[in-house]
């Protein structure tokens, strides 16, 4: 099994609704995500998929979401957690890019895990099962 991973950033802001805490409030954070691929088949060039390809719907996606208040995105129910965020990041990803869609072809590369940062120490990962 192969796997390459590309990484974008951006910013944002949000507070969770129903959480009681500081993040109830409304605050920001530079998020680093990173995508990940699998796949068990090289192309020619010797690669599981071309990284550049990867990255431009990887950027895409954080590009409609940077420099905005999360809360106000009707997909996070006013609560955009990094798990949340994640997955909006996963169909997003596979939005611009259906080919990474899991499939019943073993040999063709997948999306498998989005991991969003909201520090270096916090994360939060949205995988698809193997």
């Amino acid at each position: 099994m192969f796997e390459v991973r590309v990484q974008a950033d951006f910013a944002a802001a949000h507070f969770l609704q129903d959480y009681h805490g500081k993040c109830e409030h409304l605050h920001g954070h530079n998020y680093k995500v990173y995508a990940h691929v699998r796949g068990t088949a090289l192309d020619e060039g010797g690669m599981l998929l071309d990284f550049s390809e990867l990255k431009a719907a990887l950027r895409n996606v954080c590009g409609q979401v940077d420099h905005t208040n999360l809360n106000d995105l009707a997909c996070f129910k006013n609560n955009p957690s990094a798990e949340r965020i994640a997955v909006y990041i996963f169909d997003g990803i596979i939005a611009d890019c259906p080919e990474l869609k899991k499939s019943d072809d073993s040999s063709k590369p997948y999306l498998y895990a989005v991991d969003v940062f909201e520090t270096e120490t916090s994360r939060a990962r949205y995988c698809i099962e193997n």
